[in-house]
């Protein structure tokens, strides 16, 4: 596997579970040393434990990425303890509103853009000032296949998945020439925990009929997102920017 990241510093946030903790094994791997932000305290001790035996230069930050603060203190102690920041994962989000529109109340509403939007916002936010600072870089945000099409039931969720394309384009051309690049993938579905916890008791089964809705015939596995995260944050996807960028199977083209 290449170096492509020595000396480089990641942040992932949403890092112990799913696309994110693979995305901070790959990254890992080659060569960055990464701070890994989630809510879950006892998940991401141990991943950093495991990751710390495995050689790789990590730190692990407790971070509710919906709170304004919370993601603001990530950023700084990032900065404080490598001293730069040259790339980002922003990959937490959930549907959790689930239904017609008419049956979503205020206080759901708002919890779902919460997280999947606000958390890009906030991100950013702070991201992006660390990476000037540090002359340049490269920031993934994860949307979804949703944020590029409907889909019933998840008006909420759908709703903050095309903010987060919205938001990655526009910021993508607030900061080109200042050389910080920022992209959205969209993503079909993966094999996650999260996936498998949604699908309940028949999460196999599930995920097999969920595979056949893709023209692949499949979901994607986290290690192909990830593999596709350390490029476009590499140097080698230097001419990319703006973009929302289907990995999903071919879901959005049919």
């Amino acid at each position: 596997m290449s170096m492509r990241f020595a000396d480089k510093v990641i942040l992932v946030t949403g890092a112990t579970s799913g696309m994110g903790r693979a995305v901070v094994e790959r990254v890992a791997a080659e060569g960055a040393k990464v701070v890994l932000a989630a809510r879950g305290e006892g998940a991401g001790n141990a991943f950093v434990a495991e990751l710390h035996a495995a050689g790789r230069d990590v730190m692990f930050v407790p971070t509710d990425v919906t709170v304004d603060a919370e993601v603001r203190r990530l950023v700084q102690r990032t900065v404080d303890h490598y001293g730069r920041l040259d790339g980002a994962f922003n990959n937490v989000g959930a549907a959790t509103a689930i239904g017609p529109v008419t049956a979503i109340d205020h206080d759901a509403w708002d919890a779902e853009l919460a997280l999947n939007l606000n958390s890009v916002f906030f991100g950013l936010k702070y991201q992006i000032p660390a990476l000037q600072a540090a002359g340049g870089g490269a920031i993934v945000n994860n949307a979804s296949n949703v944020g590029v099409t409907g889909a019933a039931g998840m008006s909420a969720y759908s709703a903050a998945k095309h903010g987060v394309v919205g938001l990655t384009r526009s910021a993508a051309l607030d900061t080109a020439a200042a050389g910080v690049r920022i992209n959205a993938l969209v993503t079909g579905g993966v094999d996650t925990p999260l996936l498998r916890g949604a699908m309940g008791p028949n999460a196999a089964e599930a995920i097999r009929a969920a595979g056949a809705m893709h023209p692949v015939g499949r979901v994607g596995q986290s290690a192909e997102i990830a593999a596709f995260v350390a490029f476009l944050l590499s140097d080698e996807a230097a001419f990319i920017t703006g973009a929302a960028l289907a990995i999903d199977g071919g879901l959005t083209a049919a």
